[in-house]
């Protein structure tokens, strides 16, 4: 009886480990306000348009009042938490028919909040949301066009993010951006990515935020927990060997934008278990695109967080009434507390990346016609242990996992190779983790 007392006391002690959360995260879920989040994305209704080409001299109307009242409300929050963020402008300037929804010379103008790490300050987690808008012509600049939920949503989400996140410190910096130009082109992600580039920033990826406040589809669902994470399999930058090593050996699913949604899978099922993430192996919307694509485009890791059920009538609309059926992106079809939800989604991804560890940079391999597989990978500054991941080949998921303190190799006994698909990520001193990284080398 008493080696079986000890046995479940120490089942349980095991238990209680694996299932150790840091509960700032709850504290940082419940901080989010559906109201604050309302409020802004009301006040980007009320300028009228945000169309990229439209006014920049109004204090009332058009882009340039927008951008100039969301660098505002950075920096409003930067002073609640004694100047924590680097508010800035990013700009381009984009030339007349670069592009067919470019009828005029423009400054492409991007506003971005950096709350700087205290270890890793040059390590980047990035949120965005769009603030442009548009009706149903791309290149018309001048017709209300309120952008409710697109993407006035996204930005009030992240502006809201910047709030409840600068009360805390991080060890790696958190970016958040309002991108201009996505409508015409993506032209503003594809300028901060050329800039981060420029700077030498260490990017662990870009979570977009495009649309995040319908809960009521065309195709007639509703539903205020179900949302989509988009991304693509693998890098477009990958080098032929790198394409033709995935041939032989897998990963044509496990790239660096992959991994970034399966850990916010993971997070999210952990901290907000009410909510259904669903991860779809696409880019993007069938034939569409989002403000992530640009960082992808610059071999960054990036998805985009949407809702799951899109209703097309009120997505690039003008405002009318046409056999019986309202069109438009206005403020009545805004599901605010869903929009507080996923913004809560983004922050706790973003906390909880920016309190771990960077991720190995090398992951071999080893194990060909052997009964185990075995592992090994550098040693990463500030990691306390490392996990092992493995899944089953046709899983989306990392669903098996075995800590190993801290080494930097290991050998998984009766574990084939040949049968599953492996990763490691490093372990911090609160239990965060970096991403998973998929093996990128071999060893014999």
């Amino acid at each position: 009886m008493r080696k079986l007392y000890t046995f479940l006391v120490a089942l349980f002690s095991i238990s209680a480990l694996l299932a150790q959360t840091d509960t700032r995260l709850y504290d940082i879920v419940n901080a989010v306000s559906a109201e604050r989040i309302e409020k802004d994305v009301t006040t980007l209704v009320n300028f009228g348009t945000r169309h990229t080409l439209s006014d920049t001299i109004s204090q009332t109307t058009g882009i340039g009042a927008a951008r100039r009242w969301i660098k505002s409300e950075f920096e409003k929050t930067s002073a609640d938490c004694n100047n924590c963020l680097n508010v800035f402008y990013q700009k381009d300037l984009v030339k007349k028919g670069d592009g067919q929804r470019i009828v005029k010379d423009v400054w492409v103008v991007n506003v971005v909040a950096v709350q700087k790490g205290t270890k890793y300050p040059n390590r980047f987690i990035i949120m965005s949301g769009d603030i442009d808008s548009r009706v149903s012509d791309p290149n018309n600049f001048t017709s209300k066009s309120p952008g409710a939920n697109d993407n006035a949503s996204g930005m009030a989400g992240t502006i809201e993010a910047a709030r409840v996140l600068s009360k805390y410190q991080f060890e790696s910096s958190i970016i958040y951006v309002g991108l201009s130009g996505e409508e015409q082109g993506l032209f503003g992600g594809k300028g901060l990515a050329a800039y981060a580039k420029e700077q030498g920033w260490d990017i662990v990826g870009i979570i977009n935020n495009d649309m995040i406040g319908n809960i009521s589809g065309v195709d007639g669902v509703v539903s205020n927990r179900d949302f989509r994470i988009f991304s693509e399999p693998v890098p477009p930058t990958e080098t032929e060997d790198q394409r033709r090593a995935r041939r032989f050996y897998g990963g044509e699913v496990d790239g660096i934008s992959r991994q970034l949604a399966r850990y916010i899978h993971k997070t999210t099922k952990t901290y907000m278990p009410e909510m259904n993430p669903m991860m779809i192996y696409r880019l993007d919307r069938f034939g569409r695109g989002g403000h992530h694509r640009p960082f992808n485009d610059a071999g960054f890791a990036g998805v985009r967080i949407m809702e799951a059920h899109e209703n097309y009538t009120q997505q690039h609309q003008d405002i009318r009434v046409e056999n019986g059926i309202a069109y438009g992106d206005v403020l009545e079809h805004v599901n605010f507390g869903y929009a507080k939800k996923l913004t809560a989604v983004n922050a706790i991804n973003l906390a909880s990346i920016a309190w771990a560890p960077p991720a190995p940079t090398t992951v071999e391999i080893g194990g060909i016609v052997e009964p185990s597989a075995k592992l090994k990978w550098n040693k990463v500054d500030g990691a306390v242990g490392y996990k092992i991941y493995w899944r089953d080949t046709t899983s989306p998921t990392w669903d098996s996992y075995k800590y190993v303190g801290d080494v930097t190799e290991h050998t998984l006994e009766g574990i084939v190779i040949d049968n599953f698909f492996f990763g490691v990520a490093a372990v911090g001193k609160d239990d965060h983790e970096s991403l998973v990284v998929f093996p990128n080398k071999i060893f014999r």
